[in-house]
């Protein structure tokens, strides 16, 4: 028989201990997410990661573009390289998800070259490409049987030639075109010898030719001045569109919202677009040409391209 005057069995003091860490501990995580929903946890949680391929990642509106995105809810991480050749395979295999180094007529020849079909969304400016020269100071001292150096990448080898062709040093067999090569070269009727390397060489060819096409993205780097071209090509005429430079996607992502709003935050950016300038002396003509345009100038230059093959 039990004793009635007994007290109450009380619960065991460690079980009672235990209970209430298990809510202290259950009220920090607690207090922990609402600080990381609330809060934003750490740098980059809660943005839309992009990556982007260019050739002058260094270039310093990259690191202003990265900025203004981070502000708009994008993780903008610019990835760089070495030379023309790479960045649209890199977007092709998935790589990066979008570039920024070309214009229509190099990517149409890519496109057709390896039957892809990456797709310009967005404009950022046309440059001109000038001819640069360590030993003259202008066409006129130009010499006949002097070399002249052209990019080796057939877009910008054409663009080159065109140029050559305009301040007299070379004719061209069939007047000249976006698709011309050293081949249409009427070497009887130039002034000069023409030759072609890879577009990154050209300024370290300097010292051993009379002159080159220097690509714009070259041209500081290689310590020279845009004012110090002795000839160029006008980004101002209609039919220079086939050389305005684009962002490209992959075709199932040329309707992505995020990339159209970098695209949008890039051409919109007081801060990116001074940049853009400083880092073309002054020369690019900057432009917010549509989308639909940019595509349709592909497509007329894809179709000439394959009618030519």
């Amino acid at each position: 028989m039990s004793d009635t005057n007994s007290p109450l069995i009380e619960a065991p003091k460690s079980r009672g201990r235990a209970i209430a860490i298990a809510v202290v501990v259950l009220a920090v995580v607690a207090g922990l997410l609402v600080f990381a929903f609330t809060r934003g946890g750490g740098a980059g949680d809660d943005l839309t990661k992009v990556r982007l391929g260019t050739v002058g990642a260094s270039d310093p509106y990259w690191k202003t573009l990265t900025e203004e995105a981070e502000k708009e809810g994008i993780d903008l991480e610019v990835i760089d390289f070495a030379d023309y050749a790479q960045p649209n395979p890199a977007l092709t295999e998935g790589e990066i998800d979008i570039n920024q180094f070309q214009h229509i007529v190099y990517l149409a020849d890519y496109n057709v070259a390896n039957d892809q079909d990456l797709v310009p969304v967005g404009a950022t400016a046309i440059y001109p490409l000038g001819l640069y020269s360590q030993k003259v100071d202008s066409v006129d001292e130009i010499k006949d049987g002097d070399t002249v150096i052209v990019p080796d990448d057939d877009s910008n080898q054409a663009r080159g030639l065109l140029i050559l062709q305009s301040a007299g040093l070379i004719k061209l067999k069939d007047g000249g075109s976006i698709f011309s090569t050293l081949k249409d070269v009427d070497e009887d009727a130039s002034k000069v010898k023409v030759k072609a390397i890879k577009a990154d060489l050209t300024p370290t060819s300097l010292p051993d030719v009379t002159a080159a096409i220097v690509n714009n993205d070259f041209v500081e780097k290689a310590g020279l001045k845009f004012e110090d071209a002795i000839a160029q090509d006008d980004p101002s005429d209609p039919n220079a569109v086939p050389y305005i430079n684009v962002f490209a996607v992959r075709a199932e992502d040329k309707d992505n919202e995020t990339y159209a709003k970098l695209i949008e935050i890039y051409q919109n950016s007081q801060k990116v677009l001074d940049g853009v300038q400083d880092v073309s002396g002054g020369t690019a003509q900057l432009l917010k040409t549509p989308a639909a345009d940019l595509q349709a100038s592909l497509a007329d230059v894809e179709a000439d391209t394959r009618a030519r093959g």
